[in-house]
């Protein structure tokens, strides 16, 4: 008898729903496992002769991490253990061992066209001004009063957000810039792209057969994740964005290299400035003209376009 590919495929994967709970088990063990990692790490790094043990040393790091001496090494630390053991180990796992797929197999088209690399770049970096003045509206966002409570909890959480994130992108030397690159930049767009792309997008796709749906829950699940509620409506852009140059280009590389190019971008620029290089912070809230953001709407469409067109002569 012929051997059917498409029927082997299909009876070694599991029900989407069934998986995708396997796959959130997956994360929480990972999670679970990073923090103790985090903690040893930590405890390590930073010694026992601060007063502080197990725990107490993440929890000061995240209230307080200018307290600690060493503080912004051990967030750092922080940050690469928890991003490494929540998206990336976990989905890597769960593909192999649940999904019975290999790393290959997150690509969905035979030849990525190699322009597409350069309109990824263009894109993502003329969509910034754009999406600061979005994040400019969500940040204005107001609740009714019957939800003043829902709103000050947070606003309280963004606040101690915001001062873990002015904590981490405060740093000068060329190790602090090479350490933010890889922390910031590199880790998350490739953890974050496996699992919210790779995985998630991929497995909604396959059980919906609508891109675009998939797309957009994925990208909202993603922003979600961040547990930035005035930060939601542009990073669930961000996501949709990175979502469709996947879907355009068959390669998640396309997708990990947009993440890294906004990220990326935010940390040079940050060391460019902290250096004296370059008069613009680009973490002030200044407003976005709308001129500015009129130009960077009709240049992402027209990039958009091209890369759209790029995936229908594949």
């Amino acid at each position: 008898m012929e051997h059917n590919p498409h029927l082997s495929l299909s009876s070694r994967v599991p029900n989407t729903w069934r998986s995708l709970l396997v796959l959130v088990g997956f994360i929480l063990v990972g999670m679970s496992v990073g923090n103790m990692l985090a903690v040893l790490f930590l405890m390590k790094f930073l010694g026992s002769g601060e007063g502080m043990a197990g725990i107490e040393i993440v929890s000061t790091l995240i209230q307080s991490p200018e307290s600690v001496p060493n503080g912004w090494y051990g967030l750092m630390l922080l940050q690469a253990t928890a991003h490494v053991s929540t998206y990336l180990i976990p989905p890597i796992l769960y593909w192999s061992y649940i999904e019975r797929r290999s790393l290959p197999d997150f690509r969905t088209r035979a030849l990525t066209p190699p322009q597409f690399w350069g309109l990824t770049l263009l894109v993502v970096l003329a969509f910034m001004p754009l999406n600061g003045l979005i994040i400019e509206w969500n940040q204005g966002m107001v609740l009714p009063d019957f939800l003043s409570g829902v709103e000050q909890w947070m606003r309280d959480k963004e606040e101690q957000l915001e001062g873990l994130t002015n904590f981490l992108t405060d740093f000068d030397s060329p190790t602090q810039f090479a350490i933010a690159l890889l922390v910031i930049g590199i880790i998350p767009a490739i953890g974050e792209e496996v699992l919210f792309r790779g995985v998630l997008q991929r497995k909604l796709m396959e059980e919906w057969l609508n891109p675009h749906l998939a797309i957009w829950v994925a990208a909202a699940l993603f922003s979600a994740i961040h547990v930035q509620f005035y930060g939601f409506i542009p990073r669930m852009l961000l996501g949709a964005l990175f979502g469709y140059l996947y879907y355009w280009s068959g390669s998640l590389w396309v997708a990990i290299f947009a993440h890294f190019v906004n990220n990326g971008f935010m940390v040079m620029m940050l060391y460019l400035y902290h250096q004296k290089m370059v008069d613009y912070n680009i973490e002030d809230n200044e407003s976005v003209p709308w001129s500015a953001a009129l130009i960077s709407l009709v240049a992402t469409s027209a990039l958009l376009y091209a890369a759209w067109k790029q995936k229908r002569t594949v």
